[in-house]
């Protein structure tokens, strides 16, 4: 019996130290993890053939002191940078999301003036996330509005698109790179929000058959986009933030872990939800590192692997 008493002790405490060492790991070390690049590649059924096109995408940078410094968010725009893509896109959540008694949060013509370096042959092209627009408290007021980081955005060059689309053009192809508005902007309730996206009217602007990238901050929308969109960029649910197994345990989401993390095929239509690089309420990361997306969209049956920094 004292055998059995001191194994359940060993095991006790054994468990104890192992919760105790991912806790301090998770608060200590996950959120100021240098960011992975995370690598997909991409081959929708209607993509063109010969057609290639590169994508680095970053989301949910929640731009605060210590956690994300401006220094930090140089580093990630000289690694995006160097992957060299086509074309950069950002998928919303720039201003801080951690309580404020635990970050500074950094003005946004700062992070914005930094994000202004990203540089890729087809541009940088945003849109915001429902932090973006809940922290401006005159859009909360009046139920709508710029927000101060659509401001910061175009004022350093960047276009940010809020139900709007525009036609780009890489060698002798074109496609159409859709911007939907955030879907949580207003809170109306517990864990309920009136949005500003309107999908329809979106994808309405497109007036050609060359494919679709839409830029979604919230990832929900995937149920309801149509085969016509060759791709869905999304971030805002950071993984969860903790991430097990390949399940996480909290996911902003109605659907829960469905479009948690990852590249999501539906009925032959591809999304790809980014683990973003901040975090939210609490500076905690398990399990789900900060990244930056690379991507390469082609169409199927190419079998070429992506490669760089």
């Amino acid at each position: 019996m004292s055998m059995t008493r001191r194994a359940f002790l060993a095991t006790a405490v054994s468990g104890a130290a192992s919760v105790l060492a991912s806790t301090a790991y998770g608060f200590g070390f996950g959120p100021m993890l240098a960011p992975r690049v995370a690598r997909y590649r991409v081959a929708p059924r209607d993509w063109p053939n010969g057609f290639s096109l590169e994508i680095a995408a970053l989301s949910d940078l929640h731009a605060c002191d210590p956690f994300m410094s401006i220094e930090r968010i140089e580093g990630i725009v000289e690694r995006m940078n160097a992957l060299r893509p086509d074309v950069i896109v950002l998928l919303g959540d720039y201003v801080a999301g951690i309580r404020r008694r635990l970050a500074t949060p950094i003005p946004s013509a700062d992070w914005a003036r930094a994000l202004s370096r990203l540089s890729a042959p087809l541009g940088v092209h945003a849109i915001l996330g429902n932090h973006d627009v809940w922290d401006d408290l005159v859009v909360q007021r009046d139920g709508g509005g710029t927000t101060h980081s659509r401001r910061a955005l175009e004022a350093n060059g960047v276009p940010v698109y809020e139900n709007e689309v525009a036609r780009l053009r890489s060698g002798d192809r074109s496609f159409w790179l859709a911007g939907l508005a955030d879907q949580h902007a207003i809170p109306v309730g517990r864990l309920r929000w009136r949005g500003f996206d309107d999908l329809p009217k979106t994808l309405a602007a497109v007036t050609t058959d060359d494919p679709v990238i839409l830029l979604a901050h919230e990832p929900d929308i995937f149920a309801k986009v149509p085969n016509r969109v060759a791709l869905t960029l999304s971030g805002h649910t950071h993984g969860g933030q903790v991430r097990l197994m390949g399940w996480s345990p909290y996911i902003p989401s109605r659907f829960g872990n469905r479009y948690a993390y990852g590249h999501i095929i539906e009925n032959e239509k591809h999304l790809i939800v980014s683990g973003g690089l901040g975090c939210t309420m609490l500076p905690f990361r398990f399990g789900v590192p900060p990244e930056i997306l690379h991507i390469r969209v082609e169409a199927p049956g190419v079998t070429r692997s992506l490669s760089g920094p």
